[in-house]
């Protein structure tokens, strides 16, 4: 009970915080202002729309089917902060640490096109109907180049364990991970000579470990943004088009909740970057000078500045991911349909076969 408060509590202050960053890139990249009246620059609007939301009052159409419109932003939410459970926020540090927690979180976020589905159809709007459809498609489709990047990274790694495949990634390996096996087996930088194992910090993130994980970690990032409804993959909630997509007939407390589950997504795939590529809570820092910044930086394991070091390096790599997303919405143009399935299909889906072809080979050599 008590871990999942406080993930739903700093999952609510990264949203705010990030609500409240994307108006400010917006209007950055916009030459103007953006937020400045409520707070110092603005920062507390993110907080007061909040409010506004929790006051408005909430509108059920006539025409509606009541349980349908109701239950749809609940399960949407549930099925995307279900998802934070098997996450390691630091060395220890997992709200439920299991050993299949890449197989449960594919399962259990895939369950939100079920609520997607029942808000578009619940509503008895036709806009919301096709915000619905468009996103469901949407969604499966991408499912399978982001899956099968994914499935590089456990073919290389050996495991579906989050917490274990964070520990491969850190100059402290499986020192304390209660983990037996060999480390020569997995990198071209160790093939070179180097040490790992000594230098740690960025070479012995997964990209750089088995550098074709470089091209899986693009691959699923360019899905993750599709999986998050995010421009230039915009499609569902299409405003030129469709109003606002499948939540347009939604008001007050859950708007809010949808609006949450967006952003939840958003910041739940960029963890899942971080820690299957980018060496999850792993200090960054290498060892290359006396200062043994690698070591200086990680903390004690189990400790309480390995917690605070790991979550520290956890969320700063997720907020770069985070703000290049925000970047990216602001800077293409939004895809026809036509084009979006086509990148899927016949592009992503293509070259990410390819790549776990190539892990598999590269997991064999490397043995």
């Amino acid at each position: 009970m008590l871990a999942f408060v406080l993930t739903l509590v700093l999952l609510l202050g990264i949203v705010i915080v990030l609500a409240y960053a994307e108006r400010k890139v917006a209007a950055f990249m916009q030459d103007r202002l953006g937020p400045t009246e409520a707070g110092p620059y603005g920062s507390l609007q993110s907080v007061l729309d909040v409010v506004k939301l929790l006051q408005k009052e909430d509108i059920i159409p006539a025409a509606a089917d009541k349980k349908l419109f109701k239950l749809a932003p609940i399960l949407i939410f549930a099925a995307v902060f279900a998802g934070f459970a098997v996450i390691p926020f630091a060395p220890e540090l997992v709200p439920a640490g299991i050993g299949i927690g890449v197989f449960y979180l594919l399962a259990i976020i895939s369950l939100d096109v079920v609520g997607l589905l029942m808000a578009g159809w619940g509503s008895n709007n036709k806009y919301a109907m096709l915000g619905a459809m468009r996103s469901v498609a949407q969604i499966v489709s991408y499912e399978i180049p982001a899956g099968l990047a994914i499935l590089s990274v456990v073919m290389v790694c050996q495991s579906l364990d989050f917490q274990e495949i964070s520990y491969q990634q850190g100059i402290l390996l499986n020192r304390f991970s209660g983990l037996e096996f060999e480390q020569n087996w997995l990198f071209g930088i160790e093939a070179l000579g180097i040490d790992t194992t000594k230098i740690g910090g960025i070479t012995t993130w997964n990209i750089f470990r088995a550098p074709i994980l470089l091209v899986a970690f693009v691959i699923y990032f360019i899905a993750s943004l599709a999986e998050s409804n995010r421009a230039p993959f915009d499609i569902p909630e299409a405003e030129s088009e469709l109003v606002a997509g499948f939540h347009v007939e939604y008001s007050g407390f859950r708007f809010a909740v949808l609006f949450l589950a967006e952003y939840s997504m958003m910041v739940l795939v960029s963890l899942v970057a971080v820690i299957l590529f980018l060496g999850s809570w792993n200090t960054p820092l290498p060892n290359l000078t006396a200062l043994k910044l690698a070591n200086w930086t990680t903390g004690t394991i189990g400790g309480v500045s390995g917690i605070l070091w790991g979550g520290f390096w956890l969320l700063s790599k997720t907020f770069v991911l985070l703000f290049l997303q925000l970047q990216i919405r602001w800077t293409y143009p939004r895809l026809r349909v036509d084009q979006l399935m086509h990148l899927c299909w016949k592009v992503l889906t293509p070259i990410a076969l390819a790549v776990v072809l190539l892990a598999g080979i590269w997991r064999l050599l490397m043995i």
